[in-house]
């Protein structure tokens, strides 16, 4: 199953939670924050300015982005948990 975000709206799939700290301390489950970082899995068709026409989204599938600890909303679609969120959440890109 496909899922097609509309408008501005983009579907990201968070990266894994980081079980060591940058020292090597290994962190419990319920230690572990969210991340703050994924992967863009699908982009909307762009945000609708006021008079009508369509802009364009900044980020594209396969980004990996920055977006703050509660951002979006979380939704299971075939087992995995994704985030929909606008793009107006997303901080930046991280480009390597």
């Amino acid at each position: 199953m496909n899922i097609r975000p509309l408008h501005d709206r983009v579907v990201v799939r968070r990266k894994e939670e980081e079980t060591t700290t940058a020292s090597g301390i290994v962190l419990p489950g319920s230690a572990t924050e969210k991340p703050t970082q994924g992967e863009v899995l699908a982009v909307g068709t762009g945000r609708i300015q006021s008079n009508g026409e369509v802009q364009e989204l900044a980020v594209k599938v396969g980004d990996t982005v920055l977006f703050g600890q509660y951002s979006g909303q979380a939704v299971k679609l075939n087992g995995q948990e994704l985030l929909i969120m606008k793009e107006d959440e997303i901080y930046g890109v991280i480009e390597a």
